[in-house]
């Protein structure tokens, strides 16, 4: 995507790396496996969101994440619409090949609503609590 940079040739995984990657995970009945994106400097666990063979692929082959939109069904590049580009810096495939790891450097707010992370309400003093506030007006984000 113009604009965007891409991850250095020299961190990204190699074609033969890529295809045994994808050979490894265990999509789903739908085709879906969960990504999890973790800001890679501060551990910090920004989203879930699944991704397809094809966001995957693309992913890997520009190091600008891109996940499968459920919802719109279609591939999703992250920050296409609110300018919150997820870059990545290195992805993991778990142990049963059912989840990845997304270590991301992330521009700005990673949440819909305008915060940094969507896991932003916990359980507190009987209630469900906000625990973050939005950093972002999300009418700034999607211009509405």
């Amino acid at each position: 995507m113009p604009g965007t940079p891409a991850l250095p040739a020299a961190t990204r995984p190699d074609a033969a790396a890529g295809a045994a990657l994808l050979d490894a995970v265990r999509f789903d009945g739908r085709g879906l496996v969960a990504a999890v994106a973790q800001q890679h400097d501060s551990g910090e666990v920004l989203m879930l969101a699944w991704m397809n063979r094809d966001a995957v692929a693309e992913t890997l082959a520009t190091g600008r994440v891109c996940y499968w939109s459920r919802s719109r069904g279609a591939l999703w590049r992250k920050g296409e619409t609110s300018g919150q580009v997820q870059r990545l810096m290195d992805i993991r495939l778990d142990c049963d090949g059912d989840a990845l790891l997304l270590l991301v450097d992330q521009s700005g707010v990673a949440c819909h609503t305008g915060r940094r992370s969507c896991f932003y309400r916990a359980p507190r003093d009987g209630a469900l609590a906000e625990i973050a506030a939005p950093a972002v007006d999300p009418a700034a984000l999607y211009g509405r």
